[in-house]
């Protein structure tokens, strides 16, 4: 399903606080407690809710993530907003890896203006988005594609990425846990993400805030491996202290458009300054 703006409301609420009463919900956006059931009732039909006696409470299964249909519905304005900011810092000409997510693809969207790109990604949505740039070269991994969001994993794909050597990797991510570690899914699919974080100069975690304090599986790197997070909202404590302690740098995204000319110019001073000195903690996994 598609929540529409009251239900995104509300399982934005739900996130918020963790769990909630029905009658709460009901105060809190002024609707019969009839009106908050049905919702409640829709949303955990779809996965994205669970319900208890007398509340709700998002679904706490650290094995199994949200449908992909489902996650392109959901904080899809925040994943917008964070995909102008890192398109905005994206020099043309440069070398990029982008890997499987729907917000890597709202950034894939982003660059249709960019001049210049090199694209890997082991996704075949975003080779899809590029392709429609004629000034950028997609170059798609090989490996099994996951029929349910044409995701490429498997070993053939970390030995394709191992020959790469990148400008930036851009990555996005299931969960960030209050212990520094970025967290996921599908082994298989992390064990890419971390071959895609050793081979890129630079690497950016593009996630947006319903991501901090999500449980998930598998650790897929640490914030040390970080240079920037990119986010639509500021991340709750003790994310900001974590973020200064491991040297990453954050940029939360506007809420005003940016335009494609000049979102595309920007970025590449940053690049050139940040690139050294960054290799090392690469091989922390």
């Amino acid at each position: 399903m598609t929540p529409n703006p009251r239900q995104a409301r509300l399982l934005e609420e739900v996130r918020a606080r963790g769990a909630v009463s029905v009658e709460a919900l009901a105060q809190q956006f002024g609707v019969t407690l009839q009106t908050v059931r049905r919702d409640v009732q829709r949303l955990a039909e779809a996965g994205l809710l669970a319900r208890f006696h007398g509340g709700v409470r998002m679904p706490g299964s650290t094995t199994e993530n949200i449908a992909y249909r489902q996650r392109q519905a959901l904080q899809a304005d925040g994943k917008a907003r964070i995909a102008r900011a890192v398109a905005q810092q994206v020099p043309e000409g440069c070398s990029l890896i982008l890997n499987i997510g729907t917000t890597t693809e709202a950034v894939a969207r982003e660059l249709l203006h960019h001049r210049g790109l090199r694209v890997i990604t082991n996704n075949l949505n975003v080779a899809a988005i590029l392709s429609d740039n004629p000034q950028c070269e997609v170059i798609v991994a090989g490996g099994v594609v996951r029929q349910r969001d044409r995701g490429i994993v498997g070993e053939a794909t970390v030995d394709f990425i191992a020959q790469f050597k990148v400008d930036i990797a851009v990555i996005g991510i299931s969960g960030i846990e209050a212990d520094g570690t970025l967290r996921d899914y599908d082994f298989s699919e992390v064990k890419v993400a971390r071959a895609i974080v050793r081979q890129a100069r630079e690497v950016w975690l593009a996630a947006d805030h319903s991501k901090f304090n999500r449980p998930a599986m598998v650790e897929l790197a640490r914030l040390e491996q970080l240079d920037r997070l990119f986010t639509d909202a500021p991340p709750p404590e003790p994310f900001p202290r974590l973020l200064a302690e491991a040297g990453v740098e954050l940029v939360v995204g506007d809420s005003a458009p940016v335009s494609a000319e000049s979102s595309a110019t920007h970025g590449s001073a940053a690049l050139a300054s940040g690139a050294s000195g960054n290799e090392d903690r690469r091989e922390a996994d």
